[in-house]
């Protein structure tokens, strides 16, 4: 698969990239300099709001600017003046903790998870903010919140948490956003590092970033094969979506953090956002999330 280098902007943690249909744009975030990066492949330009802390994910709300999953906790991200309205922090007694990852379901509610910045805990845990912006747990004890992704069918969640190197599934309820029979569909070989972000195509295959493995792989959740994989420049992948006209284009993020001078030496591309365009399979457009407020 050709594989191109978008924008050439460089990312600490890049990572949660999401397709803007309305605007044509590939949106994502670097996650430890606080910053919403948003590029358009039509004029190849580029902007960036800083949200003046880490911020983990971001949704486009139905009122056109974002939600985010902060350092702080949720807000509205005004995507004209970079305003941010802070609206529920979760864990305002874990100072230690950051969100990382997220999502909307199918519903239009936001799911995002944390994680501790030392990465050495299992003090993460999975929350769901509603259209009256009020938050529920979900799970608790997670190392490293990240990909999240609906079946087509909008009866199985997926969710990963990467020091498992495995992807669950979840019954899910669509009306009230319940969980039930939690089960492993895929176990990531340990060779091909960890995954990560992940997204979901139009034939129902989940597609995983895989840290420190090189790669993006395509698997089948309903047998757990992996089918087959895009290998990468960049040691850290982080997270892909799908996008363009069609949505054939997958993008997918990258991180340079921890890399040493040598491992950068032989991966200079690390941080960066890359593109397969029309690449066989075609995703769904992302799902906004709904608000009342």
């Amino acid at each position: 698969m050709g594989l191109e280098v978008v924008s050439g902007i460089i990312c600490e943690l890049g990572e949660g990239p999401l397709w803007d249909h309305s605007k044509k744009q590939i949106c994502w975030v670097d996650i430890l300099n606080g910053n919403i990066h948003e590029w358009s492949p039509k004029t190849n330009t580029s902007t960036t709001i800083s949200v003046g802390q880490m911020i983990g994910t971001m949704a486009i709300s139905n009122n056109g600017n974002y939600m985010a999953a902060m350092k702080d906790g949720f807000g509205f991200v005004d995507r004209k003046t970079g305003k941010v309205d802070m609206v529920a922090n979760p864990e305002k007694a874990l100072p230690g903790n950051r969100f990382n990852d997220g999502k909307c379901d199918p519903e239009g509610r936001f799911w995002a998870g944390t994680m501790p910045v030392s990465e050495k805990e299992s003090s993460g845990s999975l929350y769901v903010l509603d259209a009256s912006l009020n938050v529920r747990k979900k799970e608790s004890n997670i190392s490293v919140s990240n990909g999240l992704a609906w079946s087509l069918d909008h009866k199985t969640m997926y969710f990963i948490d990467s020091p498992t190197r495995k992807v669950v599934g979840y019954d899910y309820d669509r009306t009230n956003g319940e969980l039930a029979n939690k089960r492993t569909v895929i176990t990531i070989a340990e060779q091909d590092g960890f995954p990560d972000g992940m997204t979901i195509d139009q034939e129902g295959m989940l597609w995983v970033a895989h840290w420190g493995g090189w790669q993006v792989a395509r698997y089948d959740p309903g047998t757990g094969k992996k089918l087959f994989s895009v290998a990468m420049p960049v040691s850290q992948v982080t997270s892909c979506t799908f996008g363009g006209e069609t949505m054939e284009d997958l993008y997918i993020t990258s991180a340079r953090k921890g890399l040493g001078k040598e491992e950068l030496e032989k991966q200079p591309l690390a941080g960066s956002l890359f593109v397969v365009r029309n690449c066989g399979h075609k995703g769904l457009p992302a799902n906004k999330f709904k608000t009342k407020v």
